[in-house]
C-alpha cells in the first residue's frame, strides 16, 4: 500500500515546487518589463543625469579613453535611471513572489515595504551625492595635485560614483528590513543588542569598501550613518 501511494506523494511534492517556477518566471517578466521600459524613457534625460553625476568635478571634466565609451557610459547612465525608476516594481514583484508563503498579516507588513524602501533607498542615494560626494571627489582630485595630473576615464568615474550611490542607497533600507523582519520574527531587539560588537565590526568593514578614499573622514562620513542606521533598527525592532 506505501509503495503505490509513493508516486502519488511524489507528484504532489513536484507540483507546488512547478507552481514556484511558473510564479518566478511570471515575476522575472513583469520585472523585466518594468525595467525595460523605464530605462528606455530614461534615454530622454540621461544626458541631464550624466552632467549631474560629473557635476562634483568642478571644471574638470572627464575623459573619453576609447571611440565609443562615451555611447557605452551614455547607455549605462540609462540604465541605471531605468533601474532606480523601476524599483517600486521590482520590490513589489519580489514581495508577490514570496507572498504565498506568508501570512495575512505579514503580507501587509511586506507591502508597506515597497514605497519604503523606495524612500529609503532615495534618500540614501541623496546623502551619498550631497553630502559624500562634495566632500570625496575634492579630496581625490587633490591628492598629490602637484605630483599627478588627476585625468579620470569617464567609465571609471562612472562606476566609482554609482557604486557609491548604490551602496548607500542600499544601506539607508537597512531599519525598514530590520522592522519587516522583527514584525515576522525572525529577530529581535535583544538579539541585535547582543550581536552590536559584531555588527560594529561588520559596519566598518562595510564602510571601508564602500568609501571612496582612504582617509579616515570619508570613512567616518559613510560608518556614522551606519551606525546611526543600525540604532534605528534596533528600535524599530523593540517596536515591533
Amino acid at each position: 500500500m506505501s509503495e503505490a501511494q509513493s508516486p502519488v506523494e511524489g507528484e504532489s511534492a513536484v507540483m507546488p515546487l512547478m507552481e514556484h517556477l511558473k510564479e518566478l518566471r511570471s515575476r522575472l517578466i513583469w520585472a523585466f518589463i518594468a525595467l525595460f521600459v523605464t530605462t528606455a524613457f530614461s534615454f530622454i534625460f540621461a544626458k541631464q543625469v550624466l552632467e549631474i553625476l560629473i557635476a562634483p568635478m568642478g571644471d574638470t571634466l572627464p575623459q573619453a579613453l576609447k571611440p565609443t565609451e562615451v555611447l557605452g557610459n551614455y547607455m549605462k547612465v540609462a540604465l541605471i535611471c531605468g533601474v532606480t525608476l523601476s524599483m517600486p516594481v521590482l520590490v513589489y514583484q519580489v514581495g508577490r513572489f514570496i507572498a504565498p508563503g506568508l501570512t495575512k498579516q505579514e503580507k501587509r507588513y511586506l507591502f508597506l515595504l515597497v514605497p519604503g524602501a523606495t524612500l529609503c533607498f532615495v534618500g540614501g542615494v541623496a546623502f551619498a551625492y550631497f553630502v559624500m560626494l562634495p566632500t570625496a571627489i575634492p579630496f581625490l582630485l587633490g591628492f598629490l595635485s602637484d605630483v599627478v595630473e588627476q585625468r579620470w576615464a569617464i567609465g571609471e568615474y562612472l562606476s566609482f560614483v554609482t557604486s557609491l550611490l548604490f551602496w548607500l542607497g542600499i544601506a539607508f533600507e537597512l531599519p525598514l528590513f530590520v522592522y519587516f523582519l522583527a514584525k515576522i520574527g525572525l529577530v529581535n531587539a535583544e538579539m541585535l543588542s547582543r550581536n552590536r560588537k559584531y555588527a560594529l565590526v561588520g559596519i566598518a568593514v562595510l564602510s571601508a569598501v564602500i568609501t571612496p578614499t582612504v582617509d579616515p573622514l570619508n570613512m567616518a562620513l559613510v560608518m556614522g550613518p551606519l551606525v546611526v542606521l543600525y540604532e534605528l533598527g534596533v528600535i524599530l525592532a523593540r517596536i515591533a
